[in-house]
């Protein structure tokens, strides 16, 4: 299997550091190598936050090199340019803005939304998101992460299927 390579990106607070936890853990639990590398920006709150994510067969570094990442996910439009150079010419940008076309539960489950959005691009069981969605987050907050996991998902199958990024 060929490398696999994802960025994501927003600012500080939005949960960039944990969505990339669940992805690499949920591919993980997939049976694939995974290594991942997080950049953070001058705070922790507001600033820029990048996170690569890479599995496959065999991954030798966790660095996604510029221009090659399959898919750029982007929690604030602030962060969709910044990135944009990363992202292979036919790669997927998936932007927090597809939040406002889909009903996915309160703010503070958006970025579970966007990986239920990005799990409609990748080929990892819904088994292993859900474990890992369970692994990564309180017990009290597993319901409503999984509703608006599945609720992105949904929103992806949806937008891929009528030929929308």
């Amino acid at each position: 299997m060929k490398t696999v390579n994802i960025v994501i990106a927003g600012l500080g607070g939005q949960g960039i550091v944990k969505a990339s936890d669940i992805l690499a853990d949920a591919a993980f639990r997939a049976g694939h190598d995974v290594k991942k590398a997080e950049v953070h920006g001058m705070s922790q709150r507001g600033g820029s936050v990048n996170t690569d994510i890479r599995y496959g067969s065999q991954v030798l570094s966790p660095m996604v090199p510029d221009g090659e990442a399959d898919v750029l996910v982007t929690m604030d439009v602030t962060q969709i340019e910044n990135n944009r150079y990363r992202l292979k010419p036919d790669g997927k940008l998936l932007s927090s803005e597809c939040l406002k076309d889909f009903e996915h539960g309160p703010a503070r489950a958006a970025t579970v939304a966007m990986l239920g959005v990005l799990s409609a691009c990748l080929d990892l069981p819904e088994d292993a998101w859900h474990a890992a969605i369970r692994g990564a987050l309180p017990e009290k907050h597993h319901a409503m992460n999984l509703a608006a996991f599945a609720a992105g998902r949904h929103a992806g199958i949806a937008a891929q299927s009528s030929g929308r990024p």
